[in-house]
């Protein structure tokens, strides 16, 4: 079932639940919505549609960025919506699976709501016959312990594992740089919790 205006519009609450100072910057989606309904994620409605990437993160703190070949930059896996995605986080882990040739049983899924949400601007491709559009970009986590990746050569020319303090999105790279310090603290709680076991059990004998 492709995605619905219903499933976007549930996403993006959820998102702005947590996120409530990006709600003017998002509202060209609650235009768009309004115009295409359900097509939102059909890449012919050039007035703009959403998008689904995905920010793969390994525990040494770095994260995957591929080098897109149409527009030569290096940018997180992710790409349009197809008609058999049934959400975006779907959507986000399918382009990751494609773009880095990895096995989905090496990719461990975060939370169902987007880490970032970007809308910019695509420049026209006459390649495609594509004008310039807007895209709304939900960015998903994921968790990796991968460390080679293969590459979809039709539309990934290189990849690169950068530490996620690189990552140029300010915002985005503070939500990871969050991510990376609460595993910290949580892994710090595990190892005093088992030092404290330890503790009891060497009382109790």
């Amino acid at each position: 079932m492709p995605i619905t205006a219903q499933h976007v519009r549930q996403t993006l609450d959820a998102y702005l639940a947590e996120h409530p100072e990006e709600k003017a910057k998002l509202s060209v989606l609650d235009s768009l919505l309004d115009e295409v309904g359900d097509s939102i994620s059909s890449r012919k409605h050039f007035a703009g549609h959403v998008a689904a990437g995905a920010l793969l993160l390994r525990p040494d703190g770095r994260v995957l960025l591929i080098e897109h070949r149409a527009l030569r930059k290096w940018l997180l896996p992710g790409g349009h919506c197809e008609a058999d995605d049934s959400t975006l986080r779907e959507a986000a882990l399918r382009e990751l699976v494609e773009e880095a040739v990895l096995d989905r049983s090496q990719i461990e899924p975060d939370v169902d709501v987007p880490l970032h949400v970007d809308a910019h601007t695509i420049p026209a491709n006459p390649a495609k016959d594509e004008p310039e559009h807007t895209h709304v970009d939900f960015r998903f986590l994921f968790r990796s312990t991968a460390d080679d990746v293969e590459l979809q050569q039709e539309e990934v020319t290189a990849y690169s594992w950068d530490f996620a303090d690189m990552l140029l999105d300010e915002t985005l790279r503070g939500r990871v740089m969050n991510v990376l310090r609460a595993g910290w603290r949580l892994g710090l709680q595990q190892i005093a919790l088992a030092s404290c076991a330890g503790c009891r059990d060497a009382r109790r004998a």
